[in-house]
């Protein structure tokens, strides 16, 4: 048992605790959010799916708009962010879009596991993808009325209301219902590392393929592991339920540690079609005998599964 897990738990009801938290990691660096973009648009492009989608819809973007900032740079007309709460960080927007400006003209190469080494999913190359983004195109995507509709859109995204303008982004923080956008309104939905902070995830795949137009799809990068509240990549897995509810304290958004193939099981369900399941296996860490009751059971695949990209379409 991790103690420092229970301390912080303990914590998390005290103002003190709220003062010395990091805000959500990872997107406030536009190579990040550059590197993050174009492994996800490199695996649908390997698919066989469409690259060039006109909306796309982010959940969890954390820290900045950076990742759904590349969406718009490589295409989008429209994008739509989800998050629990509004970060800190957020006016370094304008800042990150022209630094993914600067990478995009600059055609560099996806940045990879050695200057990223969490992220995944891992990539076959990490040249910068021509046969996504061809010259020509990417010339067009780049112009400088475009990404200035783009800094406008920034400039607009909390705003209730829809402009007029080419370019949209809408930041919803937090949000509670899927009728907050329209019906099969999106081409693509993704996240990074971020389903497995949800607690209803059967909610929201449905909102998911409310969301998500015939024929659409969805990419996610799901992280099973323990995000620092065990020794053991799995040691999650090995608290009771009492236990567990003295971690997650009042942290406004702790790992739900729910196992991999409750995922496929809800995507199955609700009418997706899973097309990729690129998994990373772990092997060593807790036994299962030393697992909580309730997750003993668990089959052999999800035992030893850490993460996971899932693919999936929503069928015409």
């Amino acid at each position: 048992m991790k103690v420092r897990s229970l301390v912080s738990g303990v914590l998390s009801i005290t103002p003190l605790w709220k003062r010395t938290q990091k805000e959500s990691g990872g997107t406030d660096s536009s190579r990040y959010c550059y590197s993050v973009w174009l492994r996800h648009l490199s695996i649908a492009h390997e698919l066989g799916l469409s690259t060039r989608p006109n909306s796309i819809a982010e959940l969890g973007p954390g820290n900045s708009l950076g990742t759904g900032l590349a969406g718009l740079i490589t295409g989008a007309q429209r994008y739509y962010a989800f998050d629990v709460h509004k970060h800190s960080k957020f006016e370094n927007n304008l800042k990150i879009l022209d630094e993914l400006s600067e990478l995009f003209r600059a055609q560099a190469d996806i940045p990879d596991e050695k200057e990223f080494p969490e992220v995944k999913p891992t990539l076959k190359s990490y040249q910068f993808p021509k046969q996504i983004l061809p010259d020509i195109y990417l010339s067009s995507c780049l112009k400088e009325d475009r990404i200035l509709s783009i800094k406008n859109a920034v400039l607009n995204c909390e705003q209730a209301s829809i402009s007029e303008s080419p370019i949209q982004i809408q930041y919803f923080a937090p949000w509670h219902h899927s009728e907050i956008i329209e019906d099969e309104s999106v081409d693509v939905i993704f996240s990074q590392a971020v389903l497995e902070y949800i607690e209803d995830l059967e909610q929201l795949y449905r909102a998911f393929y409310r969301w998500l137009k015939p024929g659409g799809w969805m990419s996610h990068q799901i992280d099973f592991r323990c995000h620092g509240l065990a020794s053991a990549w799995n040691g999650h897995w090995a608290y009771s339920d009492f236990t567990w509810k003295i971690i997650k304290g009042k942290r406004p958004y702790v790992i739900n540690r729910v196992p991999h193939s409750v995922h496929l099981s809800l995507q199955k369900e609700i009418g997706f079609k899973i097309i990729a399941d690129l998994q990373v296996k772990e092997r060593i860490g807790l036994e299962r005998k030393q697992l909580a009751k309730k997750f003993r059971a668990i089959s052999d695949e999800d035992f030893t599964i850490s993460t996971a990209h899932v693919v999936s379409i929503k069928e015409k």
